[in-house]
């Protein structure tokens, strides 16, 4: 894999605080597009093949991770943190997040749990709700912290320790959901050939998925796809449950054929499994329980033909996951197939096929 996954998974971006990571796509989307398009919201995609007569596909990944935000300064110095995405509490205790001061230096912290000696009081609990939390930042007082730099609204991310697995074929990491994306728009601008394109073609990252799908409403408003690609990584089951539809690591790619906000088009659906044997491209069918971009597209002007390609990830929306480089393969064979498919008449036949 190349480098820009890990140097986009190490960087900083909480939903609405996705500043380091729009200014490494920009950096990264210059010099392969023709025209770089942003939305009002921060959203930002580079757009190839542009004087092509074709169809207009996007593809996308949000910039955004899970995390806190500096909701309160405590009278002691500690921080109370407000939960920003759908993070388990369980998964936050003990565990070291850093505060991205405004001048993108980091205050390290712990969140606060009560050791065993604290809890032999059958009336003392184990704090259980985020909003509960706390994070030492080792400050002596309130205007401690304030000297720190600290302030409210900043954000708070989960330290991060991208370390590779013992053979060599699993990543672990912060913010897989949805680095992966964002690097994958990257990777395939890099390697794609405009000759290979019948179509239109942007690639980038959105905004504010975790809190409602927000970018991807705007910035497809702004670009009008006739087809939209979402790379989003999914919760695998495989560890917990044994599921045909629940995704297992090594696999191949995702095909999300229902979440709740997104039932996927049939024909699309038969276009995704027809392009996947053609190229003999392993992939697996995919409930979800959760959306991605791709349902905030789809209602989108008159409606948009939408699908997402899913990148299998254990433990997302926790202090780390883990990927498999095999699956990194598939998602990127899988989008490089598709986009060299969609020209008018196959988007035509996808429609026909509903």
């Amino acid at each position: 894999m190349k480098k820009i996954y890990r140097e986009l998974v190490e960087l900083p971006g909480v939903s609405s605080h996705e500043k380091y990571v729009r200014q490494y796509m920009r950096e990264h989307l210059e010099p392969l597009s023709e025209e770089i398009v942003e939305d009002n919201l921060g959203s930002i995609f580079g757009g190839v093949n542009l004087d092509k007569d074709g169809p207009i596909v996007m593809l996308a990944g949000h910039m955004d991770e899970v995390g806190a935000m500096v909701e309160e300064i405590l009278p002691k110095g500690t921080i109370k943190m407000l939960a920003i995405g759908s993070v388990n509490p369980v998964v936050a205790i003990s565990q070291h997040m850093d505060i991205i001061l405004d001048d993108g230096t980091r205050v390290p912290g712990v969140v606060g749990a009560k050791p065993p000696h604290l809890l032999r009081d059958n009336q003392t609990k184990q704090v259980s709700s985020f909003d509960d939390f706390f994070l030492d930042i080792g400050a002596d007082n309130y205007q401690h912290a304030i000297d720190l730099g600290v302030k409210i609204g900043q954000q708070i991310v989960f330290r991060n320790d991208y370390t590779e697995s013992a053979d060599g074929k699993k990543i672990f990491s912060k913010a897989w959901d949805d680095r992966f994306g964002c690097a994958m728009s990257l990777d395939v601008l890099e390697d794609i050939k405009k000759e290979e394109l019948p179509c239109k073609f942007y690639a980038g990252a959105n905004v504010m998925e975790e809190v409602g799908l927000r970018g991807a409403t705007t910035s497809s408003f702004k670009i009008r796809p006739d087809l939209f690609i979402a790379v989003d990584c999914s919760p695998c089951q495989d560890t917990f449950e044994n599921t045909t539809v629940g995704g297992t690591l090594g696999e191949g790619f995702l095909i999300r054929f229902y979440d709740p906000r997104a039932i996927l088009h049939q024909g699309m659906k038969k276009f995704i499994e027809e392009t996947a044997k053609k190229n003999n491209i392993k992939f697996q069918y995919y409930k979800s329980l959760g959306g991605t971009d791709a349902a905030a597209v789809q209602l989108s002007r008159e409606g948009v033909l939408v699908c997402t390609i899913g990148m299998p990830a254990r433990y997302i929306h926790s202090t780390t996951s883990i990927i498999h480089k095999d699956d990194y393969s598939a998602v990127k064979s899988m989008v490089m197939a598709m986009l060299k498919e969609l020209d008018f008449n196959k988007i035509q036949e996808i429609k026909n096929n509903a």
